[in-house]
Formats: C-alpha cells, structure tokens, sequence
C-alpha cells in the first residue's frame, strides 16, 4: 500500500515538473511582432497622420456686413456667411512664400510698381491697395524662386463691396510659360468660357477674409491665378495673394524621426 502511494506521489511530481517547464517556457517566449498597421501608427505624425496646427491668417477689416437684398445670386455660388470661418489644420512650420516672388501678369500695361501691391501684405478694402487689369480673362503669376511644398493659398480679389468674381482658376507649373506639367488646383469656371477646362469649383463672395483654397501639398515654384471680371464690372481686380508653404528639404527634415539616446548606466 505504501508503495502504491509512494509510486502516485512520484508521479504526480513528474506532471507538475513537466507543466511548469512547459507552461513556463510558453510565457518566456518572445512576444510576438507589433502588427505593420500599429507600427505605421507609431511613427512620428506628419501632414498625412494628423499632426497639424491651424493656419493663422491676418484679416483685414470687413468693408461690408451681409448680402443685399437684390443681389443675383444662381445656385452656382456660394452662400455668404454670417459665421468666421473654420481655421484649416495644416502642418507647422509654414510661412507665406509668397512674400518677395516676382509678380508678372497678362496685361502689359500693368507696372511694376503696380505689381507688387499683389503681394506686399496690405490687403485693406481701399482702392490703394487694388490693382485693376483689362477686361476678358487675365491672370497674375507669381515665382516663388524655387520649388515649394505648399498647403493653402489665400486670394483678396476686391472686398470693398459685395460681388462675385467669375472663372477664378488657379493653376501651378514647372516653368514661366506653363507648358509642363500644368496642375489646375481650382477652376471655378462651369462653362469653360476662359478655355481652360471645366471647373467643378463654385463661386464665391469677395469678403475680407478673402477666399481660402487647399493645394493638399502641392509642389511648384510657379502659380497662376486666372479671372474674368466680377458681377460689379468687367475689370479684373486683384488686392493680396499668400500662399503658406515650406521648402522640400524642411519638409523631409519635419518627417524625420525624432532620434531618443538613452543615458548609459554609470560605471561603479
């Protein structure tokens, strides 16, 4: 009987022994690879995953409250808001690359010295600060100087009165003439009657927190900023134009990942 109880005891040892080895290795294992998806989520955020800031824009003052009561307005046009705008969530680090670009435009008897009101950072609602080009469609350029990785473009047509400017279109290329590689980044025209495709865009009211467009990272040195007179005249006006940008290289710089050094235990 002894013997019996002896040989149980025995082996009751050997499946305890043979369980807590084997459990035990399971839970020493190695844990096992974070899933791709979580570890994309790990990396530091860039434009693309969320780590954004609002974009700060200087606003001038309004020259005018409300819509009148008599104006046209067709459903291709954009109801006028009581409300400020929503901020737009944008990467850090952006400045307005358009301050100091070479200001060209379509109407040869545009000065120089007139150009440059287009982007000298006065955008009041006075007629100082307006320039006026010819009727039918005109355009202002601006060089940038060198490629940039642009994310909002800002334009102050005229917001001295209440109006509706017609075929606003704005489009980026790789050289002066824009004859490569031309991106339209908004086109408002719905009757391509400036030629240059249909727009699916809607207009809008002039107003002074002028009209905001995302260029959703849009890479180029060159903008071209197209209209066609306004419903208060034929004549193309044009107050201030920023874009908010930063250069390729600050943007690869901005994507890399923060490097960590941990401290090194100190010799006893």
């Amino acid at each position: 009987m002894m013997k019996t109880f002896r040989n149980l005891s025995g082996w009751r040892l050997a499946l305890s022994l043979f369980a807590g080895l084997t459990f035990g290795g399971l839970a020493c294992a190695p844990a096992a690879p974070r899933d791709p998806q979580n570890a994309a989520q790990a990396k530091p955020a860039d434009a693309k995953s969320g780590n954004l800031v609002p974009l700060i824009i200087e606003l001038p003052a309004a020259a005018f409250k409300g819509t009148p009561k008599d104006f046209p307005i067709n459903p291709n046009v954009e109801p006028l808001s009581d409300k400020p705008r929503p901020p737009m969530m944008v990467p850090p680090g952006l400045k307005n690359v358009a301050i100091g670009a070479k200001v060209t435009c379509s109407d040869k008897n545009a000065s120089a010295d007139m150009l440059a009101k287009v982007n000298d950072g006065n955008k009041d609602a006075s007629d100082d600060s307006i320039i006026f080009l010819r009727k039918g469609t005109q355009w202002v350029q601006l060089d940038l100087g060198s490629v940039y990785e642009t994310f909002a473009i800002v334009i102050w047509h005229a917001h001295n009165t209440a109006k509706v400017y017609h075929n606003v279109i704005v489009q980026t290329a790789e050289d002066p003439d824009f004859i490569q590689n031309v991106r339209t980044i908004f086109n408002n025209d719905r009757e391509n009657t400036s030629g240059l495709g249909v727009g699916a865009d809607r207009e809008y009211f002039e107003t002074n927190e002028g009209k905001l467009i995302d260029t959703k990272g849009a890479k180029a040195r060159y903008f071209r900023f197209y209209s066609k007179g306004s419903t208060e005249s034929a004549m193309n006006e044009y107050t201030e134009i920023e874009i908010y940008g930063r250069t390729p290289a600050v943007a690869a710089n901005a994507r890399k990942p923060a490097l960590q050094f941990a401290a090194s235990p100190k010799a006893e």
